[in-house]
């Protein structure tokens, strides 16, 4: 068997959390199915970051462990955190029209450009 991308190229802490958040999102939501093809992904390619022991060693852990030590992580985080990400970008470009806060609008509408117009 191959060894797993991750062990060639560790992910970064805040990316094993977002597929995480987006794991648990599609649970509770309307993907289910979705969410057990990414756990299986994030399983087989080991994208969840490790537990270490009392020695200090890593160890992998599946989805159900980590589930299980982030009880605290509530299902809808994900899209929590994206609607607090809106008003954020706000402040920093608003948008041309009040009522629209979508990450995917089109120009000045979007809220993936930075300050300076590039999208992020």
């Amino acid at each position: 068997m191959a060894e797993p991308l991750s062990a060639q190229h560790p992910v970064p802490l805040a990316e094993s959390e977002l597929y995480f958040l987006i794991a648990r999102y599609l649970s509770a939501g309307w993907c289910p199915r979705g969410a057990q093809v990414l756990v299986q992904e994030l399983e087989q390619c080991q994208l969840l970051w490790k537990r270490l022991d009392w020695e200090g060693n890593q160890h992998n852990r599946n989805h159900e462990e980590f589930v299980l030590s982030s009880k605290h992580v509530a299902l809808d985080i994900y899209c929590k955190s994206a609607k607090r990400i809106g008003p954020m970008l706000d402040k920093e470009i608003p948008p041309s029209i009040s009522r629209v806060a979508s990450l995917f609008g089109a120009g000045r509408q979007s809220l993936l450009l930075t300050a300076k117009g590039d999208l992020i």
